[in-house]
């Protein structure tokens, strides 16, 4: 017996956060969708499950798809395990792996990387992300400043930050947890 059921999803947030990308009031969408707006109220505050049919006349009202839709949609539970894979061999860390360890659409992202990775490229993302060293050892250059990192080091990048990334031994595994892309930074603004 697995750890992770199917479970309900809520698609009540994935609505609103849509129609609001789109700046739509909600008399909007139910006038493209011909749904009422009290039953798009319960929608969006998940006191009502609408039917495929409902469902895809509000996202063709969101200029979206119901399975796109649903894809962001949260899981009614606020649980869920992700158990490891199976024991590793010396010839499986060699090889580079990326492991999901949040699944679903949420407003944190997690992977695992083990192996001998070496990226190669730039990355810069819009949010937030913490890098932690769980094995091995890695270099990280940000911002044209080089980072040598061991285990149970952590590296900590603000959004917009530009980086790159390679294990320095064959055994590394890093974590890295960062603020969904899907969510907008907030940055703090001074007070007058």
């Amino acid at each position: 017996m697995g750890d992770h059921k199917e479970q309900p999803l809520r698609v009540g947030a994935a609505v609103r956060r849509r129609r609001r990308a789109l700046a739509l009031t909600l008399a909007v969408v139910a006038e493209r969708s011909g749904l009422s707006v009290p039953f798009l109220s319960q929608i969006e505050n998940d006191r009502a499950r609408p039917s495929r049919s409902s469902l895809e006349r509000v996202a063709d009202a969101l200029r979206t798809t119901a399975v796109e839709l649903l894809a962001a949609a949260d899981p009614a539970c606020s649980v869920d395990v992700v158990r490891a894979e199976g024991p590793e061999t010396a010839e499986t860390v060699l090889e580079p792996r990326v492991r999901s360890l949040v699944r679903g659409h949420h407003q944190m992202h997690a992977s695992e990387f083990t192996g001998d990775h070496d990226t190669g490229h730039e990355f810069q993302y819009r949010n937030d992300q913490l890098m932690y060293v769980a094995d091995g050892a890695v270099e990280i250059e940000a911002e044209g400043r080089a980072y040598r990192l061991g285990r149970g080091d952590t590296l900590y990048l603000t959004g917009g930050v530009r980086h790159r990334w390679r294990a320095t031994v064959p055994d590394t595994r890093l974590l890295v947890v960062a603020v969904a892309e899907h969510i907008e930074a907030v940055q703090d603004r001074p007070r007058q």
